[in-house]
């Protein structure tokens, strides 16, 4: 009998929605594990004392060996606490930032690179991850991610933090966002003369507590990716056919652009 085996057993003879409320109820007086990583601890646990009972006649030594490590791997899942994380000052509740920085070059001006990102409501053009963002006006802004499956609406508003005109522009989200955003974008002349250099550097941060964990999942798997791939795309984008379209639109739907943003 496997783990897959012991695990459907205990999912049809225990409410697993049971076992997760009196796991929350019941925790260290510094927990470092989080709760999908304890549930599992216990289900874990279960399946070797099960298999080491199975051992004791015929192989004792094994037996006693796999008690002992059923027994930790419980005593891990229904307090919280794990003492290898302890010794290595590991905290597995605090949710894992996701962190991209990308270096690459564009055959662009340095100051035609730098104007198409200071507008922020670009940046959806070529991140996918990026439904919209809505300036408000020339510091603050709204925005909104666009997730895989759309199983879940992230939006957060943010602010320019620094700017200096065709060299830096950084932003990050307000106080008491969903999720913590950060960005900065660096820009230099490209060493053989032709076109930029930008450095890219994304971050974003889940919340405390079991919703940053949920997110934190959601961010650091498919989203990371998008993210990644986003970054990389904007080279694309900008030597492409798409930006030769943005860059001769009517001047009139600029300015008409920037008006209804300005009433939003």
């Amino acid at each position: 009998m496997n783990l897959e085996t012991i695990t459907e057993k205990v999912k049809h003879q225990l409410d697993l929605p049971s076992i997760q409320e009196n796991l929350s109820s019941v925790e260290a007086e510094n927990p470092n594990v989080d709760l999908p990583e304890r549930i599992l601890s216990v289900l874990g646990g279960i399946f070797l004392t099960y298999k080491s009972l199975k051992m004791l006649r015929k192989h004792p030594f094994i037996g006693i060996q796999e008690a002992i490590a059923g027994g930790l791997l419980i005593y891990r899942g229904t307090t919280g606490y794990c003492p290898v994380y302890g010794a290595l000052d590991k905290d597995g509740t605090d949710p894992r930032a996701l962190n991209i920085t990308e270096t690459f070059i564009v055959e662009r001006p340095r100051e035609e690179v730098y104007s198409f990102w200071r507008r922020l409501e670009n940046l959806p053009r070529f991140m996918k991850h990026l439904a919209s963002v809505d300036e408000h006006d020339q510091k603050k802004s709204h925005w909104r991610a666009n997730l895989p499956g759309e199983i879940l609406k992230l939006n957060w508003n943010a602010e320019i933090t620094r700017e200096e005109e065709n060299n830096y522009l950084g932003w990050q989200s307000v106080e008491g966002s969903m999720v913590e955003n950060a960005g900065k974008v660096t820009f230099h002349d490209a060493l053989n003369g032709s076109g930029t250099e930008l450095t890219v550097d994304i971050s974003y941060f889940p919340p405390a507590g079991s919703l940053g964990q949920g997110i934190a999942y959601l961010l650091n798997g498919l989203f990371e990716k998008m993210v990644r791939e986003d970054v990389t795309n904007f080279k694309h984008y900008i030597e492409g056919e798409d930006y030769k379209t943005y860059e001769h639109k009517p001047v009139l739907q600029n300015f008409t652009e920037d008006v209804v943003n300005t009433f939003k």
